[in-house]
């Protein structure tokens, strides 16, 4: 488990020189945020029941978190979970198995917590994979439990999200680019939502 320090940190290692971590390259295409879809949960459970289907006992941990976690927050029409397996580096543990049910391994960032995404087309699904010491896991737990509850910091994402969207979309930007544009609301809400849960003073 990771330490409390390592949770509420957000300091990131660039990638190695001349290495990338896009396995697939990154797509240039509209950001589209939409109105709290009611079916996403049961989609998320749906997926759910692929992985597990898929790797059984090597399923430490699997959350859907993001913003179609929380109910009533506009978000965009893809599915987000966290999946915590014994050891990202060896993919052929649990990756193999995944692609068997669909899913596209899309970036490996081994120098970043050892994190891999694996996309899925249909539905619309990102799966990030850690191991049992990362501290991301924990992050995206806290934010999705905190806007949950926090209808101020809810209302304050979602405007944020869409306005980030909007500019996004008209600069011709990258996903990446796009959450880069809701950075500074992210790490004000996520030093609230620390507080509360008594990660900071």
């Amino acid at each position: 488990m990771p330490t409390p320090q390592q949770i509420v940190d957000f300091t990131e290692p660039p990638a190695p020189e001349g290495r990338s971590p896009f396995v697939r390259p990154q797509r240039v295409a509209p950001v589209e945020v939409v109105a709290y879809d009611e079916r996403w949960p049961a989609i998320a459970a749906e997926l759910d029941t692929r992985i597990r289907e898929a790797l059984g006992t090597r399923v430490l941990q699997l959350e859907h978190v993001g913003s179609t976690s929380v109910p009533g927050l506009p978000a965009k029409p893809v599915i987000d979970l966290d999946l915590t397996v014994a050891d990202p580096e060896r993919e052929e543990a649990w990756l193999p198995q995944l692609e068997a049910a669909g899913f596209e391994l899309t970036v490996r960032e081994p120098w970043w917590h050892g994190h891999r995404c694996l996309s899925l087309d249909s539905p619309r699904a990102n799966l990030h994979v850690f191991g049992p010491t990362g501290p991301e896991q924990y992050k995206h737990r806290i934010f999705r439990d905190w806007l949950r509850t926090d209808a101020a910091d809810r209302s304050r994402y979602a405007e944020v999200k869409s306005s980030a969207a909007l500019a996004a979309t008209e600069a011709g930007e990258t996903i990446m680019q796009y959450n880069a544009r809701k950075a500074a609301v992210i790490q004000e809400i996520y030093g609230r939502a620390f507080r509360a849960a008594g990660l900071l003073d």
